[in-house]
Order: C-alpha cells, then sequence, then structure tokens
C-alpha cells in the first residue's frame, strides 16, 4: 500500500533518524539504496501482495525512494547482519486505498523480500516502529489491512496487537489487487 505524501500532522515530536533490535535497524532509505531495492521489488511475488506492480528498473527505484519513502514516517528495514535494506515499513495519512479511516487514523503498510518471510522480520519491524509511534506521537489510532490471500500478513499486525474490525474493502486505487478483497484491522493506542 502506498500512503499519502501528507505527512506533517504524524510526524514524530523526536527525530529519530533510526530504531533498532538486535537484528534490524530501520532508518531512513538514501538514493544509495536504489540498486538494492530494484532487487528486492521486481520480485513479482513481492509488491502484488502489497498492492504494487513490481519495479521494472533501478531508475524506478530510484523515483520511488525519492518521492515515496523520502518522508519522516517511512524506513527502510535493515538486516543488521549484511547493513542492506530487506523491506520498507511506514505510517501516514491514510492512503486513498478504501480503508475505512476514522478522522486523522494514519495507516500502517510494510514489505519485506520474498528470502525474509515467515522469519519474523515484519513483526519485529513493525513492533519497533509502534514502539517509536506510542514514544513520539499523539496518534490514536492506526489502521491497515491486508489481501485475504496473503494472511500471514494479518498475523503480523494481529501480534503486535491489531484487531479484525470486521470490515472487508476494496482498495480501487492500488496499481495491482484493486477488486481484491482486503480485511480490515486497526489497533488503538
Amino acid at each position: 500500500m502506498l500512503i499519502s505524501q501528507n505527512y506533517a500532522i504524524f510526524a514524530p515530536k523526536l527525530s529519530n533518524t533510526f530504531m533498532e533490535t538486535e537484528r534490524i535497524l530501520l532508518r531512513r532509505w538514501t538514493a544509495d539504496d536504489a540498486v538494492v531495492l530494484y532487487r528486492l521489488a521486481s520480485d513479482p511475488d513481492v509488491g502484488p501482495r502489497a498492492g504494487w506492480a513490481p519495479h521494472t528498473s533501478v531508475e524506478e527505484s530510484r523515483e520511488v525512494i525519492n518521492h515515496v519513502f523520502d518522508n519522516p514516517t517511512t524506513w527502510a528495514i535493515v538486516l543488521k547482519v549484511t547493513g542492506e535494506p530487506i523491506g520498507a515499513i511506514g505510517y501516514g495519512s491514510s492512503c486513498d486505498c478504501g480503508l475505512p479511516a476514522l478522522p486523522d487514523e494514519p495507516t500502517i503498510g510494510y514489505w519485506v523480500a520474498k528470502p525474509y518471510w515467515n522469519s519474523g522480520i515484519c513483526t519485529e519491524a513493525l513492533q519497533l516502529m509502534l514502539n517509536h509511534i506510542k514514544a513520539t506521537t499523539e496518534i490514536k489510532s492506526l489502521i491497515s489491512g491486508h489481501f485475504i490471500d496473503n494472511p500471514a500478513s494479518g498475523k503480523v499486525m494481529e501480534k503486535c496487537g491489531f484487531k479484525a474490525t470486521g470490515e472487508i474493502c476494496t482498495s480501487p486505487t492500488l496499481a495491482i489487487g484493486s477488486d481484491s478483497p482486503v480485511r480490515v484491522l486497526r489497533l488503538t493506542l
């Protein structure tokens, strides 16, 4: 899911440039990450699970870094042993994606490269970001969703305290999966 560019109301009070656990580091994306992002995001199994088309060039990945990831609430998920990004995570103004967000309720989104699926990395990164949100913002709740055919993404959210709202929606503005059902989850902070 892509998140809109209106971040001002959700920007953290503290300007942490990174957050970390024993295994991962969340840091800002840089132009130097374009080749790695392309390698990860060109995998045809990754982007469609989050509603975006696989990247077709390093230049496209650079544009995503410069125009989508370049904000104070989006981070590269970096595996500390390699020092390279393996995915992305962030939050921001509720995207134009059909989720039934409350007023001023941000959307969260994340993805990791296929070799890191089912390793606990997304859960670890999401919990790290949620701890950061609680410590540095006044956000009261967050919303997200996952395609019904990607239950692993929903399990990540549930492990971090998100609850299913009982709502199913579609996200007509997504590049891929615009007519696929999305299960909605919310976290009250």
